[in-house]
């Protein structure tokens, strides 16, 4: 089986990673790392015996197939459109544009192309989001909390961009329907744009989500709750861990505790590195010609909430 050439356009903290894992698969050739700061991509290079180079276009003289765009987010319109026109898959970090216009100019070159474009929402390979949706489905009601204290990187969009995104995305994937209304509030702590956010949205479907995300919190929480018919799911997305609480079938006898009658039980859950998995997706859907997990189209969908989302809080200041 021929090697696929896969480089990496940014080295930072995710492109770091990135590299690191493509230099592990066993089909895939790292062929080099770019990055504008000689540091990181010297780092980079060195640790994974790849050329380090300092823009796009020393990137596709090294001859890649496919690439990893992970450079700051208001760069990822120029850096994928640049790597689209010269015929490159693309695996595109979230967000995938800070902008409604950028995404939906990213998508359509993608399809004019025919090359895949896939978004890095890492969450879909978490064993415990892959569990729960396989499970489960027609949701009831959804409960997210994504908190972290404030970041080195990533403050040059809104947390609804930053960590809020991959909860849009999974409650999206799982297809509550049309958006029939959305509440939402936020509000700037250390840099220009919101820090803290919450939505409420209650889809067609009668589905309602409460999404809360904050990246000034003292503590990191990672979690999802889900209400469905006759169960309740709660997954701790960093332990990768889902547990189903049930009623048990038949009547409760009169002046028993209704809680003996629960049953918790956890789900089975694949246990590996989520970014190892993604990247060897996108391998193989660029080999086989495969729609992508996460396709443009659903980062685009991500993006437009998102987009929504910061528009109310700003118009409800």
């Amino acid at each position: 089986m021929q090697k696929i050439r896969v480089g990496v356009a940014g080295a930072g903290h995710l492109g770091y990673h990135h590299a690191r894992n493509y230099a592990l698969l066993p089909d895939v050739t790292l062929a080099g790392v770019a990055d504008i700061q000689e540091e990181k991509r010297a780092k980079a290079a060195d640790d994974f015996k790849a050329p380090g180079v300092p823009d796009i276009q020393s990137l596709l003289a090294l001859g890649v197939d496919a690439v990893s765009v992970a450079t700051p987010s208001t760069t990822h319109c120029d850096v994928v459109m640049e790597l689209l026109e010269a015929g490159v898959h693309i695996l595109v970090e979230k967000p995938m544009a800070p902008t409604l216009a950028e995404a939906e100019r990213m998508v359509a070159a993608a399809r004019e192309k025919n090359l895949v474009l896939q978004v890095g929402h890492i969450e879909r390979f978490n064993g415990a989001v892959m569990a729960v949706m396989e499970s489960f489905s027609k949701p009831k009601f959804i409960e997210c909390h994504r908190l972290s204290p404030y970041p080195m990187r990533g403050a040059d969009v809104s947390v609804v961009l930053d960590l809020m995104i991959h909860d849009l995305d999974i409650v999206l994937a799982m297809e509550p329907g049309k958006i029939e209304w959305l509440d939402a509030a936020g509000t700037p702590i250390f840099s220009e744009s919101e820090d803290i956010a919450n939505v409420r949205i209650r889809f067609a479907s009668g589905c309602v989500a409460n999404i809360t995300s904050s990246r000034v919190s003292v503590d990191r929480m990672r979690k999802i709750r889900i209400f469905a018919e006759n169960a309740y799911v709660a997954t701790d997305y960093s332990a990768q861990e889902v547990l189903v609480y049930r009623k048990k079938p038949g009547p409760i006898p009169p002046g028993e505790n209704p809680m003996e009658h629960i049953s918790i039980e956890p789900l089975a859950v694949r246990k590996e590195e989520p970014l190892k998995l993604e990247l060897e997706s996108f391998v193989n859907c660029v080999r086989e010609g495969l729609r992508p997990v996460v396709s443009g189209e659903d980062g685009l969908k991500a993006v437009r909430l998102a987009e929504q989302i910061q528009a109310y809080i700003r118009e409800h200041l």
